[in-house]
C-alpha cells in the first residue's frame, strides 16, 4: 500500500547540481520522489540520481525519449543501471518506438518502469491543431495510450483533465499527472491543470509538483500542505 509521500514526486527543474541538493536539504523527508528532467539531467548526468539515491530518496528521470527506436532503444539500457525508478519515453514516437523501448526495458536488471508521455500539460486545443492534430487533448491522450499499452508499456503521463479516461480503460496502470496547481498557485506555461485532489479523484496514481514547491518561501511547507490536501482527498474517497 503506498502512502500519501510515496504519491508526490517533486520537479528538480533547477539549472546545476548545487542548487538542486540545496533544495533537496530544505526539504528534508518532507518527501520521498524527486523528478529529474531535461535540465537538471543535462548538466550534471549520473552524479544527481546517484546523490540523491544515496539520501534514500526514489528517482522520476523524465528525459521523454524520442528518437527512432534503435536510438531509444539504446538509451533506455544506457540509462537502467542508474537506479531511477521510472523513466518517461515520447507515446509520439510510434509504436515501433515504444515497442523497442519496452523490450529493451525487459532485457536488462533492474530497469526503470516505463511511462508513456500522452500530450503535454502546456498543450491545449489549439496547440494540438497548431502541429496538424485534429483531436481534442483527451482523445489524443486514449489514442496514445493504447498505441504505448499494446507495445507493453502501462504507465502513462497525461493531465487530470483526462485521467478519470485512463482509469476507466486502463484500471491497472501507472497515471502519473504533472501540472498540479494547489488553490492560489501561479499557471504560469500550464494549460490543462488540476488541484492536488482533483487529480486524486479523477484516478491519479502519482502526482507531479515542481514551481508550487521549489519556488515557495518554504518548500517544505508547501509539500506538507500539498501532502495534507492529498491525505484529506484520499479520505474522503474511502
Amino acid at each position: 500500500m503506498l502512502t500519501i509521500k510515496d504519491r508526490l514526486a517533486i520537479a528538480l527543474d533547477l539549472p546545476n547540481e548545487h542548487e538542486a541538493i540545496k533544495l533537496v536539504d530544505r526539504l528534508g523527508d518532507t518527501c520521498q520522489w524527486f523528478k529529474v528532467g531535461m535540465e537538471l539531467y543535462y548538466a550534471t548526468g549520473n552524479s544527481i540520481i546517484q546523490q540523491l539515491r544515496d539520501r534514500g530518496f526514489s528517482v522520476f528521470l523524465d528525459l521523454k525519449l524520442h528518437d527512432i527506436p534503435n536510438t531509444v532503444a539504446g538509451a533506455v539500457r544506457s540509462v537502467a543501471a542508474i537506479g531511477a525508478e521510472f523513466l518517461t519515453v515520447h507515446a509520439a514516437g510510434g509504436p515501433a518506438m515504444l515497442e523497442a523501448a519496452a523490450e529493451a526495458a525487459s532485457s536488462v536488471p533492474n530497469a526503470p518502469q516505463l511511462l508513456a508521455v500522452t500530450v503535454l500539460t502546456s498543450m491545449d486545443q489549439l496547440e494540438l491543431a497548431a502541429i496538424g492534430i485534429d483531436h481534442s487533448p483527451e482523445n489524443q491522450v486514449l489514442r496514445l495510450a493504447n498505441t504505448a499499452s499494446a507495445a507493453g508499456i502501462n504507465g502513462f503521463v497525461a493531465s487530470a483533465e483526462e485521467a478519470a479516461s485512463l482509469r476507466h480503460r486502463f484500471p491497472a496502470a501507472a497515471l502519473v499527472i504533472p501540472g498540479i496547481r494547489p488553490a492560489g498557485s501561479a499557471i504560469a506555461d500550464q494549460k490543462r491543470i488540476a488541484s492536488p485532489a482533483a487529480a486524486l479523484a479523477a484516478g491519479a496514481s502519482f502526482l507531479v509538483v515542481g514551481r508550487p514547491i521549489t519556488q515557495a518561501p518554504d518548500p517544505a511547507a508547501a509539500t506538507r500542505a500539498i501532502l495534507e490536501e492529498m491525505r484529506s482527498a484520499t479520505a474522503l474517497s474511502t
